[in-house]
């Protein structure tokens, strides 16, 4: 190649959960909307507020050559519900034209979460792809990562060459996962023919608890033994085990299976995919959890606090995580806490703008009724108590361990109230953020190190963030209320694909 390989780059990172409020531009905007050089300068940054394969990608493809960015857009926003209308269509307008003004390009990559749904679109991801190959032609390499939770069609795996899904849950390799796609970017321009690829999805729409990579349960297992097929077999480039989002609602949605093998090696490729397949299709009865009833969870909560000889406690309010659309303001946990005086408690982080403005005008050390959920809305009741405000910040702060570490985050102007009579300490946030870093008590001065009980909005991603901070069999999943219930049955799901597993326990799948 007589010049530096150009290669554009893009991503659109959204999980969307169509029974939450609608995702607005401005969700993008409070979060990250980065255009053009700006998304060069920013993944070559010390901190960046853009998702992690963007310097990852950047840092490998800079290790192994030159190379010429040819940034186009890259935005992300929390997971919530639908784009509205409009929103999508505009994006997509400003990738083409980006694309089309940057001229010849030798490659493309792209950082998609790949769960994403507009209101006029439900396969975005193939869209955006089938865009992209209209402008750059069938010859040129196009390579992406997607998430672990990433719904996947058909037509997203024949238009690009290879598509790469994360293998940690908790989410800690976005950055190898990019480097991966920097190599197989370099090895298609170095001649190297595209890969043969076998997909499966399956009927199987596992609670997001169940789909953590370590330990004994099904999807782990599945996730190992992809990578000892691809490590014992240098035909086989990759293995992606994804378990997709079943909150999204669409036809697409579903555990899904990839191998790409090298060029001519299809047949491996299908060998693997399928014994991955049948080996979790056989062992689907366990994609099961169960939840912890709130009062089981407060009992243990105040004996706890009461007894310093018990080993501090985690509690996980899974159905509010905003990290999957949830509202992080779900009160039910927070209120019978309260009620029955549990001690030691820290909560966070519970997102009211309106609270954290009260707090905010109040300032240090006022006393005020603290009114959450001043008006309440589906899952979020209302509930008040007397409180101190003992803190307050702007909510700036870059993420210390697991999945935001080294990344800027914002929970918005935040403050940390103290209810009198339970002593009960808990961190609001004006944006909707899940939980999943020390950083995000720490800002507020709050040493969660030294707490009894720990209370996360987040589904399993703080687990990452808050290792060591309790023993594995004190860490309990609570069966509350919220827009993310791992209890499927709680949801009227319309564009689904039926008979799944387990809504349907009929549900067939033929090899």
């Amino acid at each position: 190649m007589p010049h530096p390989p150009r290669v554009a780059i893009l991503g659109l990172h959204l999980e969307v959960n169509a029974f939450s409020p609608p995702t607005t531009r401005r969700d993008f905007e409070q979060q990250c909307w980065v255009e053009g050089e700006a998304i060069t300068h920013s993944a070559r940054g010390a901190v960046t507020e853009m998702p992690a394969e963007f310097p990852g990608f950047y840092r490998r493809m800079d290790e192994t050559g030159p190379w010429q960015p040819v940034p186009l857009i890259a935005i992300a926003a929390p997971p919530g519900g639908t784009m509205e209308r409009g929103l999508y269509a505009r994006f997509l307008a400003e990738v083409r034209r980006r694309l089309e003004v940057a001229g010849a390009v030798d490659a493309v990559y792209f950082a998609n979460h790949g769960a994403s749904r507009a209101a006029e679109d439900d396969d975005t991801d193939g869209t955006i792809l089938a865009m992209v190959r209209e402008v750059v032609g069938p010859e040129v390499p196009v390579v992406g990562t997607l998430d672990l939770h990433c719904n996947v069609s058909d037509r997203q795996i024949a238009l690009a060459d290879l598509l790469i899904g994360y293998r940690t849950n908790p989410h800690v390799d976005m950055r190898e996962r990019a480097a991966e796609a920097a190599d197989a970017i370099r090895a298609r321009l170095a001649g190297e023919a595209r890969p043969d690829v076998a997909f499966i999805r399956l009927p199987l729409t596992p609670p997001t608890v169940t789909l953590l990579s370590d330990g004994g349960l099904p999807y782990a297992q599945a996730i190992r033994e992809g990578e000892r097929l691809r490590a014992a077999d240098p035909d086989i480039l990759n293995v992606s085990v994804t378990g997709g989002f079943v909150f999204t609602d669409i036809a697409k949605c579903g555990l899904c299976i990839w191998v790409a093998a090298r060029a001519g090696q299809g047949g491996k490729a299908r060998a693997a995919a399928e014994r991955l397949a049948r080996g979790i299709w056989d062992e689907r009865h366990r994609f099961r959890r169960d939840l912890t009833p709130i009062p089981d969870a407060v009992a243990e909560a105040v004996a706890t606090g009461a007894d310093p000889s018990r080993s501090p406690l985690i509690l996980a309010d899974v159905a509010d995580n905003p990290g999957g659309g949830g509202g992080g303001n779900t009160s039910e946990l927070l209120a019978a806490l309260h009620g029955a005086g549990a001690r030691g408690v820290i909560l966070g982080v519970f997102v009211d703008p309106v609270l954290a403005a009260e707090a905010h005008a109040a300032g240090e050390g006022a006393a005020l009724e603290a009114v959450f959920n001043r008006t309440p809305s589906p899952f979020a009741d209302r509930f008040a108590a007397r409180a101190i405000v003992r803190r307050l910040s702007d909510g700036q702060g870059v993420g210390r361990r697991g999945t935001i570490a080294g990344r800027a985050f914002s929970l918005g102007p935040s403050a940390l109230l103290e209810l009198e009579g339970s002593g009960l300490r808990v961190v609001v946030g004006s944006l909707r953020r899940q939980c999943l870093d020390p950083a995000q008590f720490e800002l507020l001065g709050v040493d969660p190190a030294a707490a009894r009980i720990i209370v996360v909005k987040s589904r399993g991603h703080f687990r990452a963030g808050f290792a060591g901070y309790a023993p594995e069999e004190r860490v309990w999943e609570v069966d509350g209320p919220g827009f993310v219930s791992p209890v499927l049955s709680r949801f009227a799901f319309q564009g689904l694909p039926r008979p799944v597993y387990p809504l349907d326990p009929d549900a067939a799948w033929p090899a």
